[in-house]
């Protein structure tokens, strides 16, 4: 399925550009508006989730952690 993408706000000289660009390769420029999202995201990767993982417990290393187990004792004393 595919999704809509509106830009606002684009200076009036990068739309000629664009224009400019998109009448170069033959394109409209829509289509080259597609075809540069796709160049600009075609080499980055999706982070793995040990890779977002380590990011998070970098993040977090300084802060006070509370052991999942004294978590769920404490729960269950509430009730």
């Amino acid at each position: 399925m595919a999704g809509n993408l509106h830009v606002r706000n684009l200076e009036d000289e990068l739309i000629v550009k664009l224009k400019r660009r998109a009448a170069r390769h033959g394109r409209s420029t829509e289509a080259e508006h597609r075809e540069i999202l796709r160049q600009a995201l075609a080499g980055e990767d999706e982070p793995s989730f040990e890779t977002l993982a380590a990011e998070l417990r970098k993040l977090t290393r300084r802060r006070k952690q509370t052991p999942s187990e004294v978590l769920l004792r404490e729960g269950r004393d509430e009730r």
